[in-house]
């Protein structure tokens, strides 16, 4: 993974001599000390002065936080919550014709059902980092935790389409909440050097739940369990979130920014606003043909983000914390990094809903069928996740090979679904795309790392917010492009016509070859932290 020099251990100022916090005594472990995490009560040792304002570690869990292992079980704990707002994004998908049928519900209903928990989890992510960084991460990761676990009691229990909408837009909130206090607890707990690795695991994580989706829901749904149908999709998060509780309750640190003030409210009001008229007509719009509404919101997100902008300022200007801090959107890495994420999360999402819609309506597999051609994928990206975490001294050439890995995938996909014609078979699609599987791996770890490695502990939770909110925002472009062009090419094909769907299934590919040569050509602009780091001088003693 691409790793910018990090803070503490290797050279940068500490958060606690930025604000004039005592350092800890000799006898604390600097692995675990972060910048904003405490080591409170007897672990700090006489030599620590008085706890300054930047953290406040709670109880057992913040004493954990003196040992070696306790970061790397403090990220386990939030992974599961990063794999269940991950899940819920797809695994509802192979529900959607069994809840339609099960509650007489509309068309509009079931997108809706779809489409809510993605609008609301995209709105309140940078909210949810932002009140992390404030009231504590711990406190959030567990709140959004609960919020989403007795939403999905609601969704499992809805005796109509009203009432699990409304419940889909609750977990929408908790998963907004959970979320981003994941980039925050790696940058805040994890050692810098071990921070590569750690974002191995997200990608990974984050790889598995959105391919296992649809493998999970059509073995739950195939199993019709107790005669329940579509509900054990959501039956499935309760035990793992009420565990996951009371183990972050025992083992996870609390943490918060330095210096973190009050909720940027009128930020956070416009911020909202410009979000939903952008996300809103690209979740919305395929559904319902490209209405003229969607085009007038796509126009007026314009002024939004600008008078966000405008308002962010003058918060700054008066001595305010920002929701967004736009110096920060300003820096290159950042900056790049971002663009780099929106572009590759498009042509992630892109490739789902493509792939799906060709090995269910064209191929005629299930979609248990369908999650089965999917496995070889999830492994590969799995595998390779976890091996770029291992390749970060190498910069950019592990992110270079991950995106012509996957440009190789992409064309060679095209080129077999234009060959075999209506032969084309849902195997033979599985070579091609244990290419794209890699690429993705090798591309999307080290390029979580790359754009929060050189953001400071004042920013962290800011930057987790901002990204987590780029792969929806750009999950959600891909998705609509890739929806323009593949229903052009299909025009009114039946479904099982395997010729058309192939064919179909080619021209959508074409953009995600595209977004591969437009990473390829960003990649440059990237700062290597590879190269930087050999060139950085030795830290001081």
């Amino acid at each position: 993974m691409t790793q910018i020099p990090p803070s503490g251990a290797l050279g940068r100022q500490s958060a606690s001599a930025r604000t004039g916090t005592p350092k800890a005594g000799p006898q604390d472990d600097p692995r675990a000390a972060r910048q904003d995490v405490r080591q409170p009560g007897p672990q700090a040792g006489p030599q620590a002065g008085p706890p300054g304002p930047e953290a406040a570690g709670t109880g057992g869990a913040a004493r954990g936080a003196a040992n070696g292992a306790a970061p790397w079980r403090a990220l386990a704990l939030v992974l599961v919550g990063a794999f269940m707002a991950v899940l819920d994004t797809f695994i509802v998908l192979v529900a959607a014709p069994a809840l339609q049928a099960d509650l007489h519900a509309t068309a509009a209903d079931v997108q809706l059902v779809l489409a809510g928990y993605q609008l609301t989890y995209a709105l309140a992510l940078i909210t949810g980092a932002r009140l992390g960084d404030r009231f504590g991460r711990r406190r959030l990761f567990m709140t959004g935790m609960a919020l989403f676990t007795l939403a999905s009691v609601g969704c499992a229990l809805a005796p109509g389409a009203g009432s699990l909408i409304a419940a889909r837009l609750v977990q929408g909130l908790g998963a907004a909440a959970m979320f981003p206090q994941v980039f925050a607890v790696i940058q805040v707990l994890i050692p810098a050097g071990k921070r590569p690795k750690a974002f191995g695991a997200l990608g990974a994580v984050i790889g598995m739940a959105t391919m296992s989706g649809q493998l999970i829901g059509g073995v739950l749904i195939s199993a019709d369990l107790f005669g329940s149908s579509w509900r054990p999709v959501f039956w499935v998060n309760v035990p793992v979130g009420v565990v996951t509780l009371l183990l972050a309750a025992l083992f996870l640190p609390e943490t918060r920014a330095p210096r973190a003030r009050r909720l940027d409210l009128p930020g956070a009001a416009v911020l909202t606003v410009a979000l939903f008229l952008l996300v809103v007509p690209l979740v919305e719009g395929r559904a319902y043909g490209w209405p003229l509404w969607t085009w007038l919101s796509l126009a007026a997100s314009v002024p939004a983000f600008a008078l966000l902008c405008l308002v962010e300022r003058r918060v700054e200007a008066a001595g305010g914390t920002p929701l967004v801090r736009l110096g920060l959107l300003g820096e290159r890495p950042f900056a790049v990094g971002m663009t780099l994420v929106v572009l590759t999360y498009a042509g992630i999402n892109s490739l789902f809903l493509v792939l799906s819609l060709t090995l269910q309506d064209g191929l005629g597999r299930d979609a248990l069928g369908a999650g089965l051609v999917y496995t070889p994928f999830a492994v590969a990206f799995f595998l390779t996740s976890l091996l770029a975490g291992r390749l970060a001294r190498h910069g950019r050439r592990v992110l270079r090979i991950g995106a012509l890995t996957g440009a190789v995938g992409f064309v060679g996909t095209i080129v077999l679904a234009l060959g075999a014609g209506a032969a084309l078979s849902a195997w033979e699609l599985v070579p091609p795309l244990l290419l794209v599987g890699a690429g993705n791996g090798l591309l999307v770890t080290p390029l979580l790392n790359a754009v929060l490695g050189n953001v400071g502990p004042e920013d962290v939770g800011m930057a987790s917010g901002v990204l987590s909110t780029g792969q929806q925002i750009g999950g959600a472009v891909g998705v609509a492009l890739v929806g323009i062009l593949y229903y052009g090419a299909l025009g009114g094909a039946a479904h099982n016509d395997t010729r058309a769907y192939g064919q179909a299934l080619a021209a959508a590919l074409l953009l995600n070859v595209v977004l591969a040569a437009a990473i390829s050509a960003l990649l440059p602009l990237l700062p290597d932290a590879a190269r930087r780091r050999a060139q950085a001088p030795p830290p001081r003693a």
